[in-house]
């Protein structure tokens, strides 16, 4: 029995390392040099503050762009590694650091500061769309404060209803904040999507009011369940990590079972049709593709992009489209920038020449549905979603729905 339970486990851990994530690493594993773990087991240094004292990291299986850190008291370090910022979140109970940047061990901080916040955590002004699915099901709305979202734009119906009743307030686009709302509202933080790169002076406005950012760089994960594994970032922001590891879980469940049964081969352009009459579809190293990948399908487009650009979609010309496309077994068009369709007329208005493709004439046309790209924890359902599409088992999906 204890030899089976072994290969269990053994099959499992193999199954995480071919999909692209790791397996957790115990804290007594070798530790890079620099790290906090080696730092904490090493003779400290005469000249460093006596500070912080390390207890563990967390376990991290498929993101590559956050690190979470415990310290003794109940103190946890967030870093974002992409950026390296450092966000030093202090118990309700407890003082700040006088000097965090000498204090904690182990860390380098590139602009020379830490983010202090003490819990619990409120009043942001929540930017990264993707990131409200993951406070919502962690039941902790009351946490934000404002939205760069409107109201009717969130398919969240949590953070819809909660802007209803004025509980979330509207505070402008990413690039044109509510600066006397957010201010007067004591807003503590704000968490941006990665367009805020574009308006540089946004950050800077924020900082001269002490508000500080934080960067969302969940759509920079190339595993699909990176990006979900952020919940447990936002868990640890809001003290919530044991809800956090249960969400992660059950789309962990979901990988696992639909990544066991053999290949079909069958090959998925997914894609829209641009205003200007182009396509856009998801470069090759993209998170969709991987998921076609997982789910026992072929995304039609084979080493198409630059995976080191960290942009998952690229326009190209009808011709070219129908050049790669035309014999895809299966078309799934993405809702999220026109709406979608609902029929295939509505797509042959589109682009006339879709006629042609085996999908179209073979009726394997599919459609996202629009509130997918907000509900960030529930890829898992969509790799599911993806997986009984190739083998004809439409059954209750959630994500995908077939176009006639």
């Amino acid at each position: 029995m204890r030899g089976r339970k072994k290969a269990v486990v053994l099959f499992l851990v193999g199954l995480l390392w071919l999909y692209g994530c790791n397996s957790p690493s115990p804290n007594s594993a070798a530790m890079p040099e620099g790290s906090l773990e080696a730092e904490a087991d090493s003779e400290m240094d005469p000249g460093r503050e006596r500070g912080l004292v390390y207890e563990r990291s967390m376990e991290i299986q498929c993101a590559e762009n956050f690190k979470v850190d415990y310290f003794e008291g109940g103190y946890t370090l967030l870093t974002t590694t992409v950026d390296g910022a450092h966000y030093l979140i202090v118990p309700e109970d407890k003082e700040a650091p006088q000097n965090p940047e000498k204090e904690i061990p182990g860390i380098e901080v590139s602009d020379g500061r830490i983010v202090v916040l003490k819990r619990p955590v409120k009043d942001i002004y929540l930017v990264a769309s993707s990131a409200m699915d993951a406070f919502s099901e962690l039941d902790g709305l009351e946490a934000i404060a404002f939205s760069g979202q409107k109201e009717e734009g969130w398919y969240i119906d949590a953070a819809r209803e909660a802007m209803a009743r004025g509980d979330i307030l509207y505070a402008g686009k990413y690039n044109k904040p509510d600066y006397e709302l957010i201010v007067s509202g004591n807003c503590s933080l704000a968490i941006e999507n990665m367009m805020i790169s574009h308006s540089p002076e946004v950050i800077e406005k924020l900082d001269d009011f002490g508000i500080p950012v934080m960067i969302e760089y969940s759509s920079y994960e190339p595993h699909p369940l990176g990006r979900v594994e952020w919940v447990k970032f936002y868990g640890a922001l809001l003290g919530k990590e044991r809800g956090a590891e249960k969400i992660f879980e059950e789309q962990m469940a979901i990988l696992e079972r639909v990544s066991t049964d053999e290949k079909t081969d069958k090959t998925v352009a997914f894609f829209f049709i641009t205003s200007n009459g182009l396509v856009q579809i998801r470069q090759s190293s993209d998170y969709i593709p991987k998921m076609i990948e997982i789910a026992g399908g072929k995304y039609i487009f084979e080493g198409l992009g630059d995976s080191e650009a960290r942009r998952s979609t690229m326009n190209m010309q009808i011709e070219e489209f129908y050049s790669g496309a035309k014999d895809a077994d299966f078309l799934i068009y993405n809702s999220s920038i026109d709406g979608g369709i609902s029929s295939v007329e509505e797509l042959l208005d589109k682009c006339g020449v879709l006629a042609d493709f085996k999908a179209v004439k073979e009726g394997n046309v599919w459609c996202t549905t629009n509130d997918m790209y907000q509900q960030s924890l529930s890829i898992g359902y969509l790799m599911e979603d993806i997986y009984g599409m190739l083998r004809g088992e439409n059954e209750d999906m959630h994500y995908l729905f077939p176009v006639n």
